[in-house]
């Protein structure tokens, strides 16, 4: 089902009420992707929280406190620190002023040292730092915070332990650099929920993935050279700080870094990158315990990769060929490297460093050192001179990529007895527990319940002048293609009212298909029906784009928005109502398929979870051009037609992957279309939808309590008569 049609707050009545039944049960805890979906679900929660309000009179209602959870970034109130421009830098400015040292310094009478009065304000009123029961959006908890003088994002950060609903980004969950600072105290009975989860294998391998390039490498150099200086001045002027973390190291890490105390929150960077269960429980070895002998041995890891980036060729390698060159090459063995994270980490507190984003390169090649030092399996690195869409141009990069997504998934399916994953394009459903290595113990594809038909998904093969159309390598740039192209969005802005979206597969495409559109004259008839307007990869510039196509849009004169499938606006950004009446997908959006980070993928997928890779390629090409055509459906009121243009989607094998609300609506009649049925089906579609709403027809969408009642009766019935045969 697309967004708008009752997945969430379904979802969230029942769990809650769930809740409710049965106390014994822990928290929901709802992962959105981003920030205006995490708003989107605490609103609905307060919707549903005034209904409940009517069955229970006298104001017994159950109390649910319910928080969302974000970035610093997102939550900050401090005038200075919310002004940064960056996730990171806001980091970086707010530990300055919040760390442990800095506050110990203002309160021995140095007027010198900033602090935050926000965060100041929150440690002093300590256990009273509490929110009442109710629903608190972001915007809540910053009003919150200026109100009382409360720091909001380490306030949503204490309230989680209270709270009945939290919800936040997947990163939280799964990303273990993050999650296992938050999420680790969570009780197993929680319910999880991953909303919009269709490319939750996606989120789940960046989140393990690391990329190093000359750059970065060069700036570690610079890192690790200010923290031997920074060293050298300790030893003169605080020995004894230096003394006290060797003794601790001797002891065992992970008391000192990985679980900090109460009231460390303030200091804490990133956690480790490996997940909890293969962080190693036990003391660090004695050839990094030294400050100055940790900075050595990362200086050799260092030029090992330096070295390793001057290449010619492309090379693919495992994990265990990379340790054995290592250790061969400069006499670093893979348990040694297994703690370079955390080793910085505690190297970074014992000097007083909070300028986090400064350190970002080292943190980098740190936790390269320590994912590829602890996985065996489900990892390639992968070094490259250039990239191969620009042979003349040297970047070099070496890349640690995670090809199996169930490592992230695996702790949050161990840990938790409830976990949901749904979303609208989440097809074909049976492929996701192969790829995420679960065994689903409810596994359903739901129907969509509307008042009208006001989905029209089409398949155009054809042009008018009865040419097939199709975006495949050899037809791509056919001439012919390209105009039959470009007359079927001629007399689509002729025939369908207001906005207009276009997807291509790619950039690069759509760059082509614009030029020769602009020598064939079709831009110019295009102008003369609505305004055109283009998705680049700068985000000032699509933003600017996207207002005026809005702004194109209210006036009345109407327009068209040409993006990309994979781009900001097919995963980010709505078109509904008047903002996107009809939708065409042009082509099949697969992935670059010379990318050797996709090879070395579908391979692993196809020795180890036996997934072939053209049902790969296709699932989630297919997966991606749902994605873009439900932009235009927002809400059961909307509606919207939907033209897959290219002869492709008129086969099963790729017709059978579109998501079911699509598949339902799709007639037998539209699925090889040319040019100027697709018209005459348009108008006739258009036609019927600018037609009142028939009240009549609400009821049956909407089952009344007595409805229910029977059907639950019937079912009965019906499973008593199974028995009884």
């Amino acid at each position: 089902m697309p967004t708008g049609t009752g997945k969430t707050i379904t979802l969230l009545s029942l769990i809650t009420s769930y809740q409710l039944a049965r106390p014994d049960v822990g928290k929901l805890i709802y992962c959105t992707r981003t920030v205006p979906e995490m708003e989107k679900v605490l609103v609905e929660l307060q919707e549903l929280i005034d209904y409940r309000k009517k069955y229970f009179p006298g104001g017994k209602e159950p109390q649910i406190l319910a928080l969302g959870l974000s970035s610093r970034k997102n939550l900050c109130v401090h005038p200075v620190v919310s002004a940064e421009g960056s996730r990171e830098s806001t980091d970086a400015r707010c530990m300055k002023i919040t760390a442990p040292w800095v506050r110990e310094r203002a309160m021995q009478g140095n007027d010198d040292v900033e602090i935050c009065e926000w965060y100041d304000g929150l440690d002093k009123d300590g256990p009273s730092a509490r929110l009442e029961p109710g629903v608190y959006t972001l915007k809540d908890m910053k009003n919150i915070g200026r109100e009382k003088k409360w720091c909001p994002y380490f306030l949503a950060r204490h309230m989680i332990a209270f709270a009945n609903v939290v919800v936040f980004n997947y990163q939280y969950m799964i990303d273990p650099k993050v999650s296992t600072m938050v999420s680790r105290e969570m009780e197993k009975e929680c319910i999880v929920v991953f909303d919009e989860a269709h490319n939750i294998d996606n989120v789940c391998i960046e989140a393990l993935s690391v990329n190093l390039r000359q750059q970065t490498l060069d700036n570690a150099g610079r890192n690790l050279a200010t923290l031997r200086r920074k060293i050298e001045k300790m030893k003169e002027t605080d020995a004894e700080r230096l003394r006290d973390e060797y003794r601790k190291l001797v002891n065992g890490l992970m008391s000192q870094v990985a679980l900090p105390a109460d009231g460390a929150e303030a200091t804490q960077w990133l956690a480790n990158p490996v997940l909890p269960q293969d962080i190693l429980q036990e003391a660090v070895p004695g050839n990094i315990r030294r400050a100055e002998h940790y900075v050595a041995f990362m200086q050799r890891f260092l030029s090992f990769l330096k070295r390793k980036m001057d290449i010619q060729t492309v090379t693919i390698e495992d994990p265990a060929t990379f340790l054995k060159a290592v250790e061969q090459e400069v006499a670093i063995d893979s348990k040694t490297m297994r703690f370079c994270y955390d080793r910085l980490v505690s190297l970074m507190r014992t000097l007083e460093i909070s300028s986090t984003d400064e350190y970002t390169p080292i943190h980098l090649v740190a936790d390269f050192g320590t994912l590829v030092s602890t996985y065996s399996r489900g990892f390639a690195i992968i070094s490259e001179p250039y990239d191969d869409r620009m042979p003349a141009v040297p970047d070099p990069i070496i890349q640690l990529s995670c090809l199996d997504a169930s490592l992230a998934m695996k702790p949050v399916f161990t840990k938790f007895h409830s976990v949901v994953i749904t979303s609208g394009t989440l097809s074909p459903i049976d492929l996701y527990p192969k790829i995420l290595n679960f065994h689903p113990v409810a596994l359903a594809s739901l129907n969509m319940t509307l008042t009208r038909q006001c989905l029209c998904p089409v398949v155009l093969t054809r042009g008018a002048d009865q040419l097939p159309v199709s975006t495949k390598f050899d037809m791509r740039h056919d001439p012919g293609v390209i105009r039959n192209y470009g007359r079927m969005l001629v007399e689509l802005a002729a025939t369908v009212p207001d906005g207009i979206i276009c997807f291509f597969v790619s950039y690069t495409y759509m760059d082509s298909i614009v030029s020769a559109w602009q020598g064939m004259g079709i831009l110019s008839e295009l102008m003369e029906h609505k305004l055109v307007f283009i998705e680049t990869q700068d985000v000032v510039e699509t933003t600017l784009a996207l207002d005026n196509y809005r702004r194109a849009c209210d006036c009345g004169r109407g327009a068209i928005f040409l993006s990309v499938a994979r781009g900001k606006v097919a995963e980010g950004i709505d078109f509904d109502r008047h903002y996107g009446r009809c939708v065409v997908m042009f082509g099949i959006p697969y992935q670059y398929t010379l990318s050797r980070i996709l090879r070395a993928r579908l391979e692993y997928l196809k020795n180890t979870f036996q997934v072939k890779e053209s049902d790969y390629l296709a699932f989630d090409a297919i997966r991606q051009a749902a994605q873009c055509v439900g932009r235009v459906i927002r809400s059961k009121a909307d509606y919207g037609l939907m033209v897959f243009a290219d002869k492709r989607y008129q086969r099963g094998d790729k017709r059978d992957k579109l998501p079911r609300w699509i598949t339902t609506n799709l007639k037998d009649s539209n699925l090889n279309m040319s040019t100027d049925m697709l018209v005459a089906i348009a108008r006739e579609f258009m036609r019927e939808m600018a037609q009142p709403i028939e009240t009549d027809d609400v009821g049956k969408s909407l089952l009344s309590l007595d409805s229910l009642n029977a059907l639950e009766e019937s079912r009965m019935q019906s499973s008593n008569a199974e028995m009884l045969d």
